[in-house]
């Protein structure tokens, strides 16, 4: 019998696997209720409709931006690169960069080698951030760029600034600031790697412009270049470029010669208020120029200083300190002395080493910076005194020694910057009777004495085409029986007609031309009265020949010429003493007949200190023109007064102000001078007495015949006259050019 309890139920699947399933379930270690909770979780339903078509299209269109535009951003990362790169690969080394000027410089010396005048661009050597003084370096940065060592030669941070000043100034965002960091400045001044091709068909002054331009693809072009600079170079580099290229006015570039130029001293060695100068004439260096207007010079510096103060570079202490005590000029940079002189010595230089230079030329000169000042002060008395306010006059001095050096030069009152006209040098005038002497020179060398005699009564002369002509007096009056030294120390006009009608218009003409003056002179009768025109350097000149002994004189300023770094000199002086013209005791009667003048004639205005002194007053027709030119044993001066339009001088004559002012002028030129004696010869007795017309009227009272001629003359003209004319008193009056009454003076 079986037990049917114990009998199994029927198998069915469900239990089957069910043992399994529980093992598997375990070997995972997950719970089935929880895998079956999991598993009715709803999933998310996708939005479906023109929304969700919608939504999709953005994605797409999003992922499509984003892939555009990090694709187009990593070629352009690579094409900006690649610019860099090649931008890099041209730039030079930094030595190469230091000196960028198309032109020299010219620097000129004194005659004591200091430094008193500057043309064409100077430079005055490389310097380096690192050499300049701390004060310069910081104001620059201050100033130009406070966080020049923080960017990567762009700030964007001041281009947004900038453009944003420029539109709320209503201009264009590129137009006026320009929120330039120091790395493009000095790509601008290295006209980005673009050197100047005169042969582009360019001018100089139109490449710089174009360097200039503030285009945007210019800006680009400026932005890639700084970049690379600051790939090629340290931040120290390119500042010492910047502080090398940079114009600061004056004709200074770079930070060595406007420290040099300004302060007389190197860029080391400069204090904060000086830095903050040169700091401040970089935005406009023309116009803040402290040669051109110190004041608003010095304006800027202070600005220059609060800026270095807010940033740190200065304590309240030092700020305050250089505020109290602003930068003062050095005195060549202040007085600038000797404009008018360099600038006559510049055009007597060869161009291609003075205007046209390339190089860097070192001129010695013949200025002496007392005298320049003496004479500039003497100026300045007189028409402070003198002379009514507000006077249009002007005047010119030359101070020279006896050599022809020129000591010292006054173009003009108030013209002392360059470049203006230079009335001592340039200024064609008439000389009146202060030609004079070329006329008693001739005579004298023709054997005639200071003592010898001339009637001074009235005197006419027929002019073949132009009728009788009568010379006057300046007093409309006539002293008779005169010689020849009263003759010139009163300026009377009939003897001295008479005398050059005597030895012969040609003889006078020659000796004039021989002493210097240049110009065509007169071919009339009033050859003598000084009808011809001339310049004050050529008189003064001619004056000092005179001095010298009979010598011919060739006025000078450049002693020698060299370049900067070479100790040799290229050329030497053109200029000194020449040929003898007059015999020396005809030169020494001469003296003492002119010096006759100052001490009992027309220029006893000229006496000072009780010195010996000579010289001759000059006033033309109608009292256009007004000269006094004479000279103590050391110096000659010659001063002309008169205005530039031809308008006559009213109360003046040669012995009133132009005597003045040599006195005024000599007496300083001769401070601290030991006197001396001029060399003067005494006359002879006197030997002929000129009476009435010189026209056929033998000669009364002649003791000796005149002696011959000095055969050392570099002509023969006068033995023709001594053959045509001694022997009467009328000779040589024969035919030329008529004249004026020009030249009656005192």
């Amino acid at each position: 019998m079986s037990d049917s309890s114990k009998r199994k139920g029927p198998l069915v699947a469900d239990k089957r696997y069910a043992g399994k399933a529980r093992t598997s379930a375990s070997k995972a270690g997950v719970k089935p209720a929880a895998k079956a909770k999991r598993a009715r979780k709803p999933s998310r339903p996708r939005r479906g409709g023109i929304l969700g078509l919608l939504s999709a299209l953005a994605r797409w269109i999003l992922r499509l931006i984003w892939v555009i535009t990090s694709r187009t951003a990593l070629v352009g990362f690579a094409v900006l690169a690649l610019i860099v790169g090649y931008f890099y690969t041209t730039l030079p080394p930094l030595g190469d960069l230091l000196d960028g000027r198309a032109n020299g410089s010219v620097t000129m010396l004194d005659n004591n080698s200091e430094v008193f005048a500057w043309r064409g661009d100077q430079f005055g050597g490389a310097v380096t951030a690192d050499n300049v003084s701390r004060h310069l370096r910081n104001a620059v940065i201050a100033t130009e760029d406070k966080r020049f060592y923080q960017h990567f030669g762009l700030s964007p941070r001041g281009i947004a600034s900038a453009v944003r000043i420029n539109l709320s100034e209503g201009r264009g965002p590129l137009s006026g600031h320009g929120g330039s960091t120091i790395t493009q400045q000095t790509a601008k001044l290295l006209c980005l790697g673009e050197p100047y091709d005169p042969s582009a068909g360019q001018t100089e002054a139109q490449y710089e412009a174009e360097c200039r331009r503030g285009s945007i693809k210019r800006k680009a072009k400026e932005a890639v270049y700084s970049m690379a600079m600051e790939a090629k170079y340290t931040k120290d580099e390119i500042l010492s470029i910047y502080l090398n290229r940079a114009y600061m006015g004056g004709g200074a570039f770079g930070a060595e010669a406007a420290a040099q130029r300004f302060f007389g001293k190197s860029a080391a060695m400069l204090d904060a208020a000086e830095a903050a100068m040169l700091a401040g004439l970089l935005t406009a260096p023309s116009t803040l120029s402290p040669t051109s207007n110190l004041e608003r010079s010095r304006n800027r510096a202070a600005t220059v200083l609060r800026l270095m103060n807010e940033q740190g570079y200065l304590t309240d202490a030092e700020a305050a300190a250089a505020l109290a005590t602003p930068a003062t000029l050095s005195e060549a940079a202040e007085a600038r002395a000797g404009g008018d002189f360099a600038d006559w010595v510049m055009s007597t230089g060869p161009e291609f080493f003075t205007r046209n230079t390339t190089e860097d030329v070192i001129i010695r000169t013949t200025l002496d910076q007392r005298m320049q000042q003496a004479a500039v002060d003497g100026l300045n008395w007189v028409f402070e005194n003198k002379v009514r306010e507000g006077s249009e006059a002007q005047a010119a001095i030359v101070v020279m020694s006896a050599d022809g050096a020129v000591r010292a030069m006054v173009g003009g009152r108030k013209t002392r910057v360059s470049g203006s006209f230079n009335r001592a040098t340039q200024a064609l005038r008439q000389t009146g009777s202060a030609f004079k002497p070329f006329v008693y020179a001739a005579a004298l060398d023709l054997g005639y004495s200071p003592n010898d005699l001339v009637d001074d009564s009235p005197y006419c002369l027929n002019i073949p085409g132009s009728g009788e002509w009568c010379p006057r007096n300046y007093t409309n009056s006539f002293s008779g029986q005169v010689s020849m030294t009263r003759a010139l120390a009163q300026s009377l006009n009939i003897p001295a007609v008479k005398i050059s009608e005597s030895v012969g218009r040609e003889t006078v003409s020659t000796v004039a031309a021989q002493f210097g003056i240049k110009n065509d002179l007169a071919a009339g009768p009033a050859l003598a009265l000084g009808a011809s025109e001339s310049t004050l350097i050529e008189m003064t000149g001619a004056f000092a020949g005179i001095l010298n002994g009979g010598s011919s004189v060739t006025p000078y300023g450049l002693v020698d010429l060299r370049l900067r770094d070479d100790p040799e000199p290229l050329m030497g002086t053109g200029g000194g003493i020449g040929e003898r013209v007059i015999q020396e005791e005809a030169a020494g009667q001469l003296i003492y007949m002119m010096e006759k003048v100052v001490s009992e004639g027309t220029g006893q205005r000229a006496q000072f200190g009780g010195r010996q002194l000579a010289g001759k007053t000059g006033t033309t027709s109608a009292a256009k023109d007004a000269w006094f030119i004479g000279f103590s044993a050391d110096y000659v001066a010659g001063v002309w007064m008169g205005y530039d339009d031809n308008t006559p001088l009213k109360g003046v004559t040669g012995g009133g102000l132009p005597a003045e002012i040599w006195r005024e002028v000599m007496l300083r030129v001769h401070e601290g001078v030991p006197v001396l004696d001029l060399p003067m010869v005494l006359p002879a007795p006197a030997q002929v007495i000129f009476q009435g017309d010189v026209n056929g009227v033998a000669p009364m009272g002649q003791v000796n015949a005149p002696q011959a001629p000095s055969q050392s003359r570099p002509t023969n003209i006068i033995d023709q006259v001594l053959q045509d004319i001694f022997g009467s008193i009328g000779g040589g009056g024969g035919s030329g050019g008529g004249g004026s009454n020009t030249g009656s003076d005192r």
